[in-house]
This record gives C-alpha cells, structure tokens and sequence, in this order.
C-alpha cells in the first residue's frame, strides 16, 4: 500500500516513469574493468559477485557502509543477525577484496554499530594501519525499558601507508558558539562576534554530535532504511579525498556517498544490489547537477546542528555585501559622465 506523505514531506521517491527512464542511468559488469569503465558510475549488482571485475587501486577514499549484524529489511532484501563468529565470516568475504581496490596512499572508512564494531576492528586492523575510531550521536532511535537507547555509531579509520596518505584538516572545520567569549584588551581571543552570535572555529576531534539524521523535511531524504546524512558522508570526503579523486562505495544504498562526492567536486563509483536504491542514487545523482547545498556545511566549515536559520542568515548577509561590492563596481566613474 502506498504512503500517503503531508505536502510538506520533500522525501525523494520514485514514479513507474522515472525508473524506466533512470535504469538507463545503471550499469553491470561482466568482465574486467578499467577505471575509466566504472568512474562516476552506479552499479547495480552485488559487491560479491562482481569485485573480481572492478579495477585494482583505482580508489583514492573507501567509504564502507555495510549491513550491521541486525535483522534489516532493505526493500525485499533481508539481512538476518547472526552469531559474532558468522558475521566475523562475512565481513572476511569481502573487506580484503574491497582494499585492493584501495590506492597505495588512499584511505578507508567502515560504519559500524556497538554490536559489529569489534568484528570491523579485528578484520580491518589486519590488512591496514588503524588510525582512529570515530563516534557519531545519532540523535534519534527507539526508547528501551530494560535497556539504554542505542543513538551512538562507529566509523573506523584506516590507512595502508603509516606517513603517505591524504588528510585535510582545513577543509573540515568547525564553527562552534562560543558560550563564554574571552577577550583580550577588549578584543575576541580565537572567536568571531558576527550577527548570527558569538564563534569559534576549531578543529575536529572524533567525537561527532552535530549530525542530524535523515528525516521526512528534509530534501536529501528517502526511504532507505539506515540512510546517511550528507554531512556526515561530507566530512570523510573533504578530508580524505583530494579534489578530482575517487570515491568507491560497495554499499552503495540510496547513493549518499556519490551524491557527496559530486557536490564536492570528486568523482564516484558505487555498487548496490538493490535496484529500487540504486534507481535513487541515480535520481539523487541528476538532482546534484543543480542542487550542491549540503545541510550543515556552509561557508566552507560545518556547522553545529539546529543552526540553519543562522547559516542562512550568515548566506544572506554575505550576499548582500557581495552585491553591493558588484553595484559599487559597476558605478559609472565621474569623469566618464
């Protein structure tokens, strides 16, 4: 039965239309592939069956996103939870194989949650040089009675090279509201006054509690089922993957990864088994030529959460003295009068 969705609701669907025309979009490997064969490519077949025809250290950034050790159904496609050691298993049938894909400098990241991230640990740790764990507050997630709600993820960081690999901290800047401002001679020390409030721009560290989910408001949303927030998606390719790099997600979902990576100006390749996700990571993708806006990152630095009328207010004051720098510019002078 179809969902009958308020007018307000911007979740990203499909029409019977749009699938027929954006199949066209999909591809299917049968044979080995060079890079120029997969790049800013969505393929629509399984990770495990075809990762012997994908390129060899072709990729500059991994983004993993796999299917935790809960029961899930992904549209039809059910994964079941199974024992640590069987999921150990799984994770072994296809994480070494993905890493090759990896160049000798690139980096990777694997999602994981509290129950999987012991087993996403001991397999990555094996093949690369762990750097550092990231946790993310997910800010949403059912209540337990007899337990604590779960509203925290891991993301682990890995690289194949000690001292040669790509990371930008610059481009992953924090403004965060100063709530005790500290002046020196009267003047802000490591803080901005602005319209918007009191700032400070400050470094990342690995604890992430300014993501906001996926939800039925907002315009990158769609009805996958553990979906990823661009922002989140943002922060691993901005640091992680030089400017016209390759991005490679073998689960590849409703397409956030290759969504990101074309806002950001990286090229992208992802394989997803399902076609009806695959179909959105399509639709998603031809919405990107237009729309570049990631929620939660503006001005070139990413936001605390609930902040976006002050992101929109800092746009819009920016605007206006941008504007008024083009009239001054296009002021006849006086002695052409």
């Amino acid at each position: 039965m179809e969902k009958v969705r308020a007018e307000r609701n911007r979740t990203i669907t499909l029409s019977d239309t749009e699938r027929i025309k954006l199949k066209r979009n999909l591809s299917y490997l049968s044979q080995q592939c060079s890079a120029a064969d997969v790049v800013d490519k969505t393929v629509n077949q399984d990770i495990l069956e075809i990762i012997d025809y994908l390129p060899k250290h072709f990729a500059d950034l991994l983004i993993i996103d796999p299917p935790y050790n809960l029961s899930k159904d992904f549209a039809g496609f059910k994964f079941k939870a199974t024992n640590d050691k069987e999921y150990l298993d799984y994770v072994r049938s296809w994480l070494p194989k993905v890493l090759e894909l990896l160049k000798p400098n690139g980096s990777v990241y694997v999602c994981c949650d509290w129950k999987s991230t012991s087993v996403i640990y001991q397999v990555l740790s094996e093949y690369t040089i762990i750097k550092n764990r990231i946790t993310w507050q997910r800010e949403k997630g059912r209540g337990a009675k007899s337990n604590w709600k779960n509203a925290m993820e891991d993301i682990w960081f890995g690289v194949l090279k000690e001292n040669d690999y790509y990371f930008d901290v610059d481009s992953v800047m924090q403004k965060r509201k100063v709530i005790a401002p500290y002046r020196v001679d009267g003047k802000p020390k490591d803080w901005e006054e602005t319209e918007e409030g009191n700032f400070r721009i400050t470094y990342p560290s690995n604890f992430w509690d300014d993501i906001s989910i996926p939800y039925w408001s907002m315009p990158e949303n769609t009805d996958h089922p553990t979906q990823k927030p661009e922002k989140l998606i943002a922060k691993l390719i901005l640091a992680s993957c030089p400017k016209n790099g390759i991005v490679f997600d073998p689960f590849l979902g409703s397409g956030t990864t290759s969504v990101v990576a074309k806002k950001l100006g990286r090229h992208y390749c992802g394989t997803e088994i399902n076609e009806e996700y695959a179909l959105l990571a399509a639709k998603r993708l031809n919405m990107a030529e237009n729309e570049k806006d990631i929620q939660g990152y503006c001005d070139g630095v990413f936001w605390e959460r609930n902040t976006l009328n002050m992101q929109k207010k800092s746009q819009n004051n920016k605007n206006k003295v941008k504007n008024n720098m083009m009239e001054q510019n296009t002021m006849p002078s006086l002695f052409s009068l």
